[in-house]
């Protein structure tokens, strides 16, 4: 979790010494505020306030897990404010849920400032983190999309690229905690040619292509925020959470985590229930922000679940290669109970993972003498069945 830290601006005083014993005060003072910046802003039981103390000082974020240092905030937190800038009243209303506020005949022009690989050398192909300034004109929730309308026109018929959405992977308030800042994950898509026995850049994706390959400053068009699917229930924060991912499907949930466990949010204060995450990769070189993945784990082991499917790596009970599916269905009887007392499940991803949970789902209702379409119906109205796969 970023630490806060501050920065004082001593007032100016009249101080009728020698130059000495003026540089003596003047460092005893910035020691004192220096000792004060040290709270315990990491227990989640305290309230999460940054509080303007007697001097101007200001919130910095430092080191991720990856050792990368975000931007500043934008601005020192007002007296007596809360980090709940972008929150509705109370946290949880979705009456005014941000939606197609740009679209694609008048997109939003935005900035690409960081573009970083976050896959190791032995992963099946190349996932990136992309961070774009929007400068806080395009606010979004957390589970709702980006489009993005890469440069250039379509071959096929000379037209203009068409939109590409892409999952949100950070909160509404960026990594850098401004809300000035949206984070993508993307795979980079390309094609192996069996015949030239090499990738054919004729088919290689435009889109992820074009993010992947930008440099800070590069401009990016930009539609949405789009999407009510994925929202969590937080007017019930003791619902569990079932996150269920191929790939780069682990984006949204990523917005999840950091605003239930990272951030300082009225949400993650409220949570009481179960945020179990289950991501499908080929090996470990493809896991995909796993720092943050063991640290939220280590600390909330109450609240925070994790498993892993790794296909190149791991074997199911039949002896076959590891999937998603076959990892959700080690636990099909307490995700079927959890599901049962209100819980909700989420998928993203590649939807050939369906099938096979669906079956699972299926098979655990016939045990138990249940209606299974029935029960999915339920399910469904009940607004616990999120689905948005690919």
């Amino acid at each position: 979790r970023p630490l806060l830290t501050r920065t004082d601006n001593p007032p100016r005083t009249q101080i009728h010494a020698t130059m000495k014993f003026s540089g003596v005060v003047l460092a005893l003072a910035m020691m004192v505020g220096a000792a004060s910046a040290f709270a315990p802003v990491n227990n989640r039981a305290m309230p999460r306030t940054i509080v303007q103390a007697q001097e101007p000082w200001v919130a910095t974020l430092y080191p991720y897990a990856d050792g990368a240092s975000a931007p500043p905030a934008a601005a020192a937190a007002p007296k007596g404010a809360k980090q709940d800038f972008l929150e509705a009243s109370p946290y949880y209303d979705m009456s005014e849920i941000p939606i197609n506020t740009y679209k694609n005949k008048s997109p939003f022009v935005g900035k690409i400032t960081s573009v970083k690989r976050i896959v190791g050398p032995e992963a099946t192909g190349e996932t990136c983190d992309i961070v774009i300034e929007h400068g806080g004109k395009m606010p979004y929730w957390e589970g709702q999309s980006f489009g993005v309308i890469p440069p250039g026109t379509n071959p096929k018929n000379g037209k203009p690229n068409s939109v590409r959405l892409y999952s949100i992977a950070s909160s509404r308030y960026g990594d850098d905690m401004t809300g000035n800042t949206a984070t993508l994950c993307v795979r980079r898509a390309t094609y192996w040619c069996p015949e030239l026995g090499a990738e054919d850049p004729a088919k290689k994706g435009v889109c992820s292509n074009y993010l992947c390959d930008a440099t800070p400053g590069t401009e990016c068009k930009m539609t949405g925020p789009s999407g009510k699917v994925m929202l969590m229930p937080e007017d019930k924060p003791e619902t569990d959470i079932i996150m269920v991912a191929t790939g780069t499907g682990i984006a949204p949930y990523r917005s999840f985590w950091k605003r239930l466990f990272i951030e300082e949010t009225p949400a993650g204060e409220a949570y009481k229930g179960l945020a179990w995450l289950f991501l499908g990769v080929a090996n470990s070189d493809a896991l995909l922000y796993d720092d943050e993945l063991q640290g939220i784990k280590s600390k909330y082991p109450e609240n925070f679940r994790l498993d892993y499917a790794l296909s190149r790596e791991a074997t199911n009970k039949k002896g076959g290669k590891m999937y998603i599916q076959d990892k959700v269905e080690e636990y099909s009887d307490e995700i079927f109970d959890r599901l049962d007392k209100g819980g909700h499940i989420y998928f993203c991803g590649l939807k050939g993972m369906m099938p096979g949970i669906q079956d699972m789902l299926a098979e655990v209702c016939k045990e138990k003498g249940i209606d299974n379409e029935e029960w999915l119906k339920g399910l469904k109205k009940g607004g616990q069945w999120h689905v948005e796969v690919y």
